[in-house]
């Protein structure tokens, strides 16, 4: 049998549940990272009892904080997902834990290594369309027994949110703020504030003991996205059939064409310079518009780490125009590539995909 439907997995928990959302428990889903590994003499590695080590450091909290935590279910998922060695495999199998289990908990709290966070809560964003509550992806840069760690913090952040109904999209709580996990980026690989949101304003914030969300900047305000989650197969696309090309000077057509060209590429994200330049070579532009014209599903973000697209502005930048590049604006790469493989793992035809990667779903542009 396989894997149900959106359909299915709405109704087995958020339409059939007559529990009022604010009596659920929120869902601690455990899928791995810095936060639950110990000291060991060859380094770092999972530790055990997950769910205990976290409720004993819960209980150490002053008791005011303590009563504001929501009430909470833990799962961790099997196999743990190494961040670092991510896969849309693993987006895909964590997006449908979520959606099999959202509608039976108040809101659902994703403990991820920070590594590849920011495109797990991209993926996830996507796959979940139309959520009528929280989810809410967070880490931790140290270990949560080791001394200085931002682990306890930011998991009663990420609690605290995951309770609040008026929350209603994928977000990520770090370092006591709240950001749009589609418009996230981690930039920093030591500090505890690792993560920014360059173009986009904080969803909420932690105010003294409280966690703050913002009137007016959630996709409750803006729009409702999908009437229902989209689950589709990523597994065709985990084994490179989405590349990420940023450029270089003195880049290559041939080099290009060594990526585009292969049989197994079905989409690829260009990492252009400013506000869309590349190359006016003409060998180089050809190699885009073949694969475009193959009906590959091709887009361009800026390597800038804030500010978005203009193509066709400079001079420079018409050439992408010409090939058929899609411009993803303010989106970040992480936001554009999964989105691409998201697109490309549905029955749609190319100027459908096309279309939905211009429209904003999430508010990821």
């Amino acid at each position: 049998m396989g894997p149900p439907s959106p359909i299915d997995l709405m109704s087995s928990g958020a339409c059939m549940n007559v529990i009022p959302l604010d009596e659920r428990p929120v869902l601690v889903l455990y899928a791995g990272g810095t936060l639950g590994m110990v000291a060991t003499p060859q380094g770092l590695a999972p530790g055990d009892d997950m769910e205990g080590r976290l409720r004993r450091a819960l209980d150490t909290l002053p008791p005011t904080r303590q009563a504001g935590l929501p009430h909470f279910v833990f799962r961790a998922l099997e196999p743990a997902i190494d961040s670092s060695a991510a896969t849309p495999r693993d987006w895909q199998q964590l997006g449908r834990s979520v959606a099999a289990a959202v509608g039976d908990h108040a809101g659902v709290v994703v403990l991820h290594g920070t590594d590849t966070l920011t495109w797990t809560a991209a993926s996830l964003a996507y796959q979940l369309q139309g959520l009528d509550r929280p989810v809410v992806v967070t880490g931790a840069m140290l270990p949560l027994e080791a001394e200085g760690s931002d682990a306890l913090d930011n998991v009663e952040l990420a609690l605290r949110f995951a309770a609040e109904p008026r929350l209603q999209e994928v977000a990520i709580a770090f370092a006591g703020r709240l950001l749009r996990g589609v418009r996230t980026r981690k930039r920093h690989s030591e500090a505890l504030s690792a993560f920014d949101s360059p173009d986009y304003p904080p969803l909420g914030e932690r105010v003294d003991a409280d966690a703050v969300l913002f009137p007016g900047r959630g996709l409750e305000a803006q729009q409702r996205g999908a009437p229902r989650f989209e689950l589709p197969d990523y597994g065709p696309l985990a084994e490179g059939g989405v590349v990420r090309i940023a450029l270089w000077p003195g880049i290559q057509s041939w080099q290009v064409e060594a990526w585009l060209a292969d049989d197994r590429v079905r989409g690829g994200l260009l990492e252009v310079w400013g506000a869309g330049n590349v190359p006016s070579d003409p060998a180089l532009l050809g190699a885009l518009a073949r694969a475009g014209g193959e009906g590959k599903l091709l887009a361009a973000v800026s390597q800038c780490t804030a500010g978005g697209l203009a193509p066709g502005h400079y001079a420079a930048g018409q050439g992408l125009v010409q090939a058929g590049v899609l411009s993803s604006d303010a989106m970040t790469a992480e936001a554009a590539l999964t989105k691409l493989v998201h697109l490309l793992a549905q029955p749609l035809g190319n100027d459908e995909r096309r279309q939905r990667f211009l429209t904003p779903l999430v508010g990821e542009r």
